[in-house]
């Protein structure tokens, strides 16, 4: 194999790998009530939290309070529940 096709296939591996790890990535954005929070999770919240999930993509609107938590859990008023 010359130079350029080895070139030409690591280019290839290169970007096909690329294009999978992007595949996998996913990302949402969980709400109960007016608070919201970024996961990389789809958890099955408890149908007594009120979560709804939504795509990354998104848009609230001017009432919504964004809080991070890490981990598995829910918000519930100003209190991060987890289970």
């Amino acid at each position: 194999m010359t130079p350029i096709g080895k070139s030409l296939l690591g280019t290839a591996l290169g970007a096909g790998m690329l294009a999978l790890s992007s595949i996998s990535a996913s990302a949402a954005i969980a709400c109960s009530g007016n608070v919201c929070w970024h996961t990389h999770d789809r958890f099955d919240y408890p149908a007594r939290a009120g979560v709804v999930v939504h795509e990354d993509d998104w848009r609230p609107g001017p009432r919504i309070i964004f809080r991070e938590h890490e981990g598995r859990g829910y918000w519930h008023g100003d209190r991060w529940t987890e289970w």
